[in-house]
């Protein structure tokens, strides 16, 4: 076996997100890496640590918003994830839009929004997860594909490690590929 052993951490590649809230009436945004889809139906998850100050707003709303950043926006994505709310006003960093559904904003500089109403809150070590019902979904619709955002048009930034990375091309298609294998 040629494997090693690793240092027992998650390294990814995780698709990077900024996940928005309302705090103190502000939208803040934070970079995260820890979210995802969490069954078949309309649910997504983030997961934030208990300091951050995104974690206040989503727990005093109920609301929160998944915005999936172009890999041309990874600098001011960083930014969102290296300075804190508490000390920095992300406000600004980004053009926020909202949906009448709910109060979290949305960026409108990213070409996927998920607005998603918090259904449960679990406490994992110094973090908590939301589990979030998608409420609304907006995207640009030149990264739409038959009504579907299109990944290689969304150019979403893949953080794996210490670096962030973009997609180069498409390799195969989701429960087609293995057929096509045969």
């Amino acid at each position: 076996m040629s494997k090693q052993k690793i240092a027992n951490i998650p390294f990814g590649p995780f698709i990077t997100a900024l996940a928005g809230a309302l705090v103190k009436g502000k939208p803040n945004y934070a970079a995260v890496g820890a979210y995802g889809v969490v069954c078949q139906k309309p649910v997504l998850y983030i997961s934030l640590k208990n300091t951050h100050y995104t974690t206040a707003g989503v727990e005093e709303s109920g609301f929160f918003s998944v915005n999936i950043p172009s890999a041309e926006l990874a600098a001011k994505t960083d930014y969102c994830g290296s300075f804190s709310g508490k000390t920095t006003d992300k406000s600004e960093v980004f053009t926020s839009f909202y949906d009448s559904s709910g109060g979290a904003p949305m960026i409108e500089e990213c070409p996927v929004n998920y607005l998603c109403k918090v259904i449960r809150t679990i406490p994992i070590f110094d973090f908590t997860m939301f589990l979030g019902e998608i409420a609304a979904v907006y995207a640009d619709q030149a990264v739409l594909e038959n009504a579907r955002p299109e990944a290689l048009k969304v150019d979403p930034i893949v953080m794996m490690d210490t670096g962030y990375f973009s997609l180069k091309e498409r390799v195969g298609s989701i429960f087609q590929t293995c057929k096509a294998d045969k």
